[in-house]
């Protein structure tokens, strides 16, 4: 493909503020052509919340033949995957919800042509999309399951900390269970590959956090770190992982501990990303590791108190189009 990245970029929940932040991205210069693929008739009406400071947002209908030929601000080729109903702002409506997940598919698709390079998506509703019948669990279990990935890794990445979830979307009172000596190495294996292969990190270093308080504290806190996260550490240092751990969560972020880290890894959802999102949020980019393609997206949801108000901030959805860019643009100069 081109130096010149194509992004294809999803609008996400219709009833949310994926559709403006998308607009609103499309009135900036950035560093990749970017493909909407969207309702055309809803990237119009929510184009007028973030209109360009000269002129309306010009869209057209994306030409898939034509090479990446850049951005253009003000205007935006879109990839047109129509509505069942018209949206309206902040009401969800579980119709539309087959084509939130055409426009993901749709995407997938694009990547497997070779037709985009990257794929960054706006954020989507799990609860409406659930309510309209489809199995749906999130971004990052959808994309493994379209690519055929077994173990996708949530990764966020915010002013140059990186933290990734050994579980993603799973109640608190399962997570033990899930926490495995085979995901456990499939994660920090897909970790440690990733931020080689993608971040061009050449010797990561990792910090694994425990999953009980104190990590455990020698087994008088419980026994998931004895029993699975240390054999798992020290049977990957022996492969020549730098891996530190496991260690107690509530000191893992601490500035002396994060020195000379290149990503912590913890065992569960709110374990690490109150702090991620603490230090950057609304900049902050969640990016899907394990995935034979480059995907990234924002750290936040639908806001649906926020849609069609001209208030959200496009700041995560810019991030993770600029971080996208970097690493599409990454990926096509490395040696084959």
């Amino acid at each position: 493909m081109s130096c010149t990245p194509r992004i294809a970029v999803t609008c996400g929940e219709p009833a949310g503020i994926g559709y403006e932040l998308v607009a609103a991205a499309a009135c900036s210069q950035q560093k990749a052509e970017i493909v909407a693929i969207g309702d055309p008739d809803l990237l119009r009406q929510r184009s007028q919340v973030y209109s360009c400071p000269a002129q309306e947002l010009e869209l057209f209908p994306w030409q898939s033949q034509n090479p990446p030929c850049g951005h253009t601000a003000g205007r935006l080729p879109v990839d047109g995957v129509e509505l069942a109903t018209p949206a309206q702002a902040g009401v969800l409506n579980p119709a539309n919800s087959p084509a939130v997940i055409k426009t993901l598919q749709r995407a997938v698709n694009l990547t497997l042509d070779n037709q985009v390079d990257a794929i960054v998506t706006a954020p989507v509703h799990k609860g409406v999309i659930n309510e309209a019948g489809i199995p749906f669990t999130g971004h990052t279990e959808m994309l493994a399951e379209l690519f055929g990935t077994a173990n996708p890794v949530m990764m966020l990445v915010a002013k140059g900390l990186r933290v990734a979830l050994a579980t993603t979307h799973l109640p608190l009172r399962e997570v033990p269970d899930a926490i495995t000596d085979e995901l456990l190495e499939c994660v920090i294996t897909t970790l440690h590959h990733d931020l080689v292969d993608k971040f061009a990190i050449a010797a990561p270093r990792i910090v694994v956090t425990g999953i009980n308080p104190h990590a455990g504290e020698g087994g008088h806190l419980g026994s998931e770190e004895i029993d699975t996260i240390i054999p798992v550490l020290e049977r990957l240092r022996g492969a020549g992982m730098n891996l530190t751990g496991p260690v107690p969560a509530d000191t893992a972020f601490i500035p002396a501990a994060l020195e000379g880290t290149d990503a912590v890894l913890t065992m569960y959802h709110d374990q690490g990303l109150p702090v991620l999102k603490r230090t950057g949020f609304g900049h902050a980019v969640n990016v899907t590791l394990g995935l034979p393609i480059v995907r990234t997206s924002v750290d936040h949801g639908t806001a649906l108190e926020l849609a069609g108000s001209g208030r959200a901030d496009c700041g995560s959805l810019q991030s993770a189009i600029d971080l996208a860019a970097e690493l599409a643009i990454r990926r096509q100069h490395r040696p084959t």
